[in-house]
Formats: structure tokens, sequence, C-alpha cells
């Protein structure tokens, strides 16, 4: 016989929007509890963000002390690299992090259950644990399951030699010969990171350019450094099959073997969505997988949420989150919660790490506004040549009728912290001469956004007014 809960608020996944979503839910005075399959954390804290910026900053030490350290007289040797120490360290970062979940459930009264959800019914989900089926109900429920990686023909998932970007974080050793199937962000910053730790890296893309959607001229500056790592890049071309030590490409028609020992397919990810028989609670699925939501967060059944990568968007961490604050904060009573993705930054760790928020140029215009475009270089900027990183710039793009604060973007060292204050800005509807006005701490990073806002009216101080278009 099934045992039976009763709860007022059910979280269906426990990654960065989940456990969010349950925490605050709770705070807010509801009685919660989260379902999870597998770890508190989801992907993100288990086997994606923080694991993955563990392996880049490890990568990041040892490419300094044999490349960087030399160029400010730092002279190393004899320096060897214990991978599995650093595989160790990692999984202690992650693991940490995963511990003190449950703990914020339980100092703020969340109950967990580990296993998978079904629904059976508008207000109800069966739950398959370990020992046995848990009958839920509920009066509201968010659901957060996440994504998984999707899988190419010829390049079936092994787990040894053909690996997701989970297996990737997981190798027992750095590749000799790594090939990246995919050049967005997750394929790059894996691949970038091994190629620091000595693989020979390939990366692979179909599209025109690596970073798909990104500003060209950022991806240049991250192209230069890629190519000065040893990394090669085929665009516009296809994989089509991998035979046990080489990968077959086809590049202009043309077909060629690029040798691997692993192979990282990094082509995207899809919704979780399949196996929760959301048809029995009434949810509509639209296309690819994804459920759409209102600004509330709301499905088309009002008392089911859906957040995070199954939702429309980018797969962000981030953007889960505040979409289960949203929803917390909506069912708990506040009808004014809603959603609003102006300010959404991202951030992709390669080097130079790149980092946005807002609206590019193109899209600018696109949206009826008269962009004025500044931009301020690293190699001007005093922190950045003090640290030896002056590879990078700031952009900023401005309405040139009322000087709102349109898009931010930033490409160069400390990239994905800057990015906040463009966010806030943003967020707050400043001007290009708010930030202009803003004083910075001197001599730091930040210092290159308020540069390139004055960039914005032709007065920066510190590099060339070359007038701005």
């Amino acid at each position: 016989m099934a045992t039976t809960m009763s709860t007022e608020v059910l979280v269906i996944g426990a990654g960065p929007g989940g456990y969010v979503a349950a925490i605050r839910a709770a705070q807010l005075g509801k009685k919660v509890l989260c379902v999870e399959k597998e770890k508190l954390g989801g992907v993100c804290l288990n086997v994606g963000c923080i694991p993955s910026k563990a392996l880049i900053h490890a990568a990041k030490e040892w490419r300094t002390l044999h490349t960087e350290a030399a160029e400010i007289g730092i002279e190393v040797q004899g320096a060897r690299l214990d991978f599995k120490k650093t595989q160790e360290w990692k999984r202690g970062v992650t693991t940490g992090l995963t511990n003190g979940i449950g703990q914020l459930f339980k100092a703020n009264k969340v109950d967990s259950l580990f296993g998978t959800a079904t629904f059976t019914g508008p207000n109800a989900v069966s739950v398959k644990t370990a020992s046995g089926d848990v009958s839920v109900t509920f009066q509201h429920c968010i659901v957060a399951t996440g994504s998984r990686p999707i899988q190419i023909p010829g390049f079936a998932f092994d787990g040894q030699k053909v690996v997701d970007s989970t297996g990737a974080l997981d190798f027992e050793t750095v590749p000799r010969e790594l090939v990246v199937i995919g050049g967005g962000f997750i394929g790059l910053e894996i691949g970038a990171a091994y190629a620091a730790l000595g693989s020979k890296v390939t990366v692979v893309e179909m599209m025109d350019q690596i970073l798909p959607g990104q500003d060209a001229e950022i991806v240049r500056i991250v192209e230069r450094r890629l190519k000065k790592d040893d990394v090669a890049v085929f665009t516009k071309a296809k994989a089509k099959a991998f035979g046990g030590s080489h990968v077959t490409i086809e590049v202009d028609g043309k077909e060629q073997a690029i040798a691997a020992d692993k192979v990282l397919v990094a082509v995207g990810r899809r919704p979780n969505t399949d196996s929760l028989a959301l048809d029995k609670a009434g949810v509509k699925v639209g296309e690819k997988g994804l459920i759409p939501i209102n600004d509330k967060a709301q499905t088309n059944v009002p008392h089911i949420y859906a957040i995070g990568d199954i939702t429309a968007g980018p797969a962000l961490a981030h953007k889960a989150s505040r979409e289960g604050l949203v929803a917390a904060a909506h069912l708990a009573g506040d009808k004014g919660a809603a959603l609003d993705y102006k300010a959404l930054p991202w951030a992709v760790f390669v080097e130079p790490e790149i980092a946005t928020v807002g609206l590019t140029e193109e899209q600018a215009k696109a949206k009826g506004f008269d962009p004025v475009v500044a931009k301020f270089p690293y190699a001007a900027l005093g922190r950045a040549k003090s640290t030896n990183a002056t590879e990078g710039f700031v952009k900023i793009v401005a309405d040139k009728k009322t000087d709102l604060l349109l898009g931010v973007h930033v490409v160069g060292a400390e990239a994905s912290n800057i990015i906040a204050e463009a966010a806030l800005a943003i967020e707050m509807g400043a001007t290009a001469k708010d930030l202009a006005l803003t004083i910075h701490t001197h001599p730091t990073f930040p210092e290159a956004i308020m540069e390139a806002a004055e960039g914005v009216h032709g007065k920066m101080i510190h590099a060339a007014n070359r007038g701005t278009k």
C-alpha cells in the first residue's frame, strides 16, 4: 500500500530554481515538500555550474604558472599537475555546497523526498522512491525539473570516450586529444579548460561562428585566445561519426578525420518534461517540450508553476532562481510579483571572460531605439595593466534621445563580476550619465564601465574619444 503525504506547496526538483523556490515559499509561511530525483542542488551544483568553474579555476592557475607568470618575472620549475587531487578538490567543493542546501532546508523547515514524481491529477503526484511509491497531494506545485544533454547520431554517450558535460568534468586524467562538438558556452568553457591543462582540443561548430548569437567583435577576442592556446576551431562544420580514435567531420563538403581519445558532445539541452505525465494535471506542453508560462511563472493550470530550463529562454541558473522566487511569492499571495528579463545577465567563463546584459546595438535598433555605442579598451585600464590582463573591452549601448542605458557587454578579466553593476543600472532605469557620474574605486576593473559611459558623450579620460556611432 502506497504511503500518502499532503503539503501546501510541492516543488519538483531541487536545482537552483527548485531549492530557492522551496526555501522562499517556506519563509513565506507555507508548508513545503521538495521532491528531488538525485541530489540536492541539481545539475548546477553537482555536475554543472560549480564543478565546471572549479575546473576552470584550476586550469587558469596552471596556465598562469606556465605562461603569464614568466612575463612578470616569476620563473617556475618542477610544477606538476596532480589531476586526481584536482578532481578530489572539485568534488569537495560541490559536496560542501550540496550539504549546505540540506542544512538550509532544515533551517527553513522544508521537507524533502528523494524519488521520481509523476502527476496523477491536477493536485496529486506519485513519487517512486527507493522504499516504494508515495502519493502526494498539494495545493500549489512548482515544477523545476531542469534539462538534460542532447545526443546526436553517431555519438551515443558511453561514459568513457563519448561523454556529455557531466562526463567531461569527471575525467580521471587530462585527455591527450579532445574533440568538442558544439561551440556554445558549455563546450567552450570545458574545452578551453582542458586546453589550458595540456589537451590538444578541437572545437566543431555547425554555425558560422563559435558562441552563436554573440557579438562578433567579442567572439574575435575569444578566438584569438583559443588560437594562442593551440585550440583548433572549425565553423560551418558537421560532426559525422566517431571511429574510436578519430572524429570524422565535414567542412565545405569535404570530410576529414581528427584524432581524439575523448569526445565531448555539447550541442544543447532538452527539457525534462516528457516523463512527468503533465497531461494528467492538464498542463499544456509547447514546442520542444517547453512549458508556456505567464509573467507569474504560472502554467495554464493556475496553481501549477513552471520554472528554469523547462520554460522558454536561456538555460541559466540565476534565471531559474529568479523564476522560483516569483512563483513562491505569487502563490503566497503577492499578486504583484512578476518576471522581468530586461536586466538578465549572463556570462561565459572562457579566457578572457564574457559577460553581457541588456540589448545589443542590433537589438536596440529592432526595438525602435536610436542607439549610441561607446567602447573602452582594457589596454587603457590601470588595473588591467597591473594584473597583466589587457585583453578585452567594455561596450555600452545607450539611447541617443534619452541617454537610457540599454545594454552593457564585456569581454575581459573579471567580466562575470563587473557585469552586476551594469545589471543593477539597467534594472533601475539608469542613464549612461548616471554610470559616468558614479565614483569608482581606483584602480579596479569596473572603472572600464565608468569610462565607457563617459564615452557615450565623447568624454573618456583614459582613451581617445573616436566618436560614437
